[in-house]
């Protein structure tokens, strides 16, 4: 935030009562190294704040820091400013980047860009409406959880509002979601996929909880529809049965009148996407793009072709694929595969203040590079396959797609949050992970030498018998999942503390932040290979 502030010099901030004071020890900080001093002279606050919390912010900052009632009571005494003229061209937004691998960027964002999405948008969910029978309008609603700094939720916004469909906020607690939904009761469901693997990750445990007929009845249900719908039978047709005894109470878990899921900001596991297609009971879609793209540029069709894909492009823009050798990918192959390129009114005019990174991108005939490996169907379909950048070399040469990892193994019930490094001196990677503590427990109970029931999380974190139990079982679900001995992890560090985007080890989406992790963790990543290389057998001399 501090760094934002800075590089923006943002001169006047609105915020909540409850973020009045990290705000002013944000801006009463030393500017972080390579930011801008603080530009900010005016501060609006709105909610429960007190006259003692407003001293103190003014204090700290040396703005001046108001209520919001008093600051519409300033505007209301003096004269109106007209609305300064606007060109397609224009910036609309500077929206920065989370800042994975760095300081974030400033994407500038044109009226035209951003109108070019929406149009694009709503031609996108006109075409899935005629699949299925039901089109976007002013009945719908949405549930907004997403931070309005996300182009993800902003674009999506913009579209309800062009369609007169209505928008409800979350209260802005994660623990209060579900209330949210159940008094919402959204009609779309727009999310990301650590949204969704929490819901599949709950209805997992409580089947595990579940007695064995129960068990049964939901995998039998769970196969039966699938069977259905890979033939290309419709959603609701597959298995109405189902859907009335098994399902329909999954689909109350988002309020019970959502007729579409749309999955955005980075792809789902294969096994989550197909648990959402069969339990929802409504089309389940993929979409894809950047902020850079102006969010979302390609967008599913409910269609099985389309599983595990994002489908097209939106009718504003174009795409190509171009070979990266490095990563044995050729985009003249069949399929085609390389770097994801685009080009088209929603892609930014550039990084504010930044004509060096922004030439690193974006070329002269206005094609941006993602830095994301996509393969392209038959019918022009997109899957992203890998992240350019994230790969790391491993010292017999070969390359380890973190994402590609991760992705198999959170499969399992054990881990909610998982970050997968390596060395380019060692041969395995190793992983870092934030146990569900449900299913640790379970797992504890069932190993030998593990602490007592009654063991705290961190105690079980730090069990050697209870963490090699979870690294074996991640073991398995790697291998089941299709990973190569190379790309398991051959250790495991158990942090019971979640990464969030308070303690700067993730962003407001779920993504991880690597640099950031990988500085947190340096020690232990040592610690790990060295117990590594303890647990290794002797070499035997010639």
């Amino acid at each position: 935030m501090r760094y934002v502030l800075g590089h923006a010099a943002v001169t006047v901030v609105a915020c909540a009562g409850d973020k009045l004071a990290p705000l002013a020890a944000a801006l009463a900080a030393r500017a972080p190294p390579g930011a801008d001093p603080a530009a900010v002279a005016t501060v609006v606050v709105w909610g429960d704040v007190t006259d003692e919390a407003l001293a103190d912010a003014r204090a700290a900052t040396g703005a001046a820091v108001v209520r919001f009632s008093d600051f519409e009571a300033s505007g209301a005494a003096g004269a109106a400013t007209p609305p300064a003229a606007a060109t397609p061209a224009d910036v609309c937004t500077v929206m920065y980047t989370s800042g994975t691998t760095g300081n974030p960027k400033g994407v500038m964002i044109t009226h035209g860009g951003l109108l070019a999405t929406v149009a694009g948008q709503a031609r996108g969910f006109r075409q899935i409406g005629e699949r299925v029978g039901q089109a976007l309008g002013p009945s719908d609603v949405m549930l907004s959880y997403l931070p309005l700094a996300h182009i993800f939720d902003r674009a999506l916004e913009e579209l309800f509002l062009h369609v007169g469909a209505s928008i409800g906020y979350w209260r802005g607690r994660i623990d209060g979601v579900l209330a949210d939904i159940g008094a919402l009761r959204p009609t779309m469901f727009i999310g990301v996929p650590r949204v969704f693997d929490r819901v599949y990750a709950g209805v997992l445990a409580q089947l595990n909880a579940a007695s064995p007929i129960r068990r049964a009845v939901f995998g039998l249900a769970m196969w039966h529809k699938a069977r259905a719908m890979d033939a290309g039978v419709r959603w609701d047709h597959a298995s109405p049965l189902a859907d009335r005894f098994v399902f329909g109470k999954v689909k109350a878990r988002l309020g019970g009148r959502v007729k579409l899921v749309a999955s955005g900001s980075a792809p789902l596991a294969p096994h989550v996407e197909r648990f959402l297609k069969v339990a929802m009971c409504c089309p389940v879609v993929q979409g894809y793009g950047l902020t850079e793209t102006c969010g979302a540029s390609f967008c599913a069709m409910p269609v099985p072709s389309h599983t595990g894909r994002v489908g097209g492009a939106l009718a504003c823009l174009h795409y190509r694929v171009e070979s990266v050798p490095e990563m044995a990918c050729d985009a003249l192959a069949t399929p085609p595969r390389g770097e994801v390129l685009v080009r088209g009114p929603p892609v930014f005019a550039g990084y504010y203040k930044d004509a060096v990174q922004t030439a690193e991108v974006l070329d002269a005939d206005g094609w941006f590079r993602t830095g994301d490996i996509g393969e392209l169907a038959a019918d022009g379909s997109l899957k992203i396959v890998d992240r350019k950048k994230s790969l790391f070399k491993l010292a017999q040469g070969e390359y380890v797609s973190p994402e590609r990892v991760e992705g198999a193994l959170l499969a399992s019930p054990l881990v909610d949050q998982l970050w997968v490094t390596g060395d380019s001196l060692r041969a395995a990677p190793v992983a870092i992970g934030v146990p569900a503590e449900p299913a640790l427990r379970s797992l504890a109970s069932r190993t030998p030498g593990a602490p007592a029931a009654k063991a705290s999380l961190a105690d079980l974190c730090a069990s050697p018998a209870v963490v090699a139990a979870a690294l074996a079982e991640l073991t398995a679900g790697g291998k089941a999942a299709g990973l190569r001995a190379f790309e398991l992890p051959r250790a495991l560090l158990l942090d019971p503390a979640p990464w969030t985007v308070e303690t700067g080890l993730a962003t407001p989406t779920f993504k991880l932040k690597r640099p950031q992790l990988r500085q947190k963790y340096g020690g232990a990543i040592q610690d790990l290979y060295r117990g590594v290389d303890r647990a290794a057998p002797p070499t035997k001399g010639l």
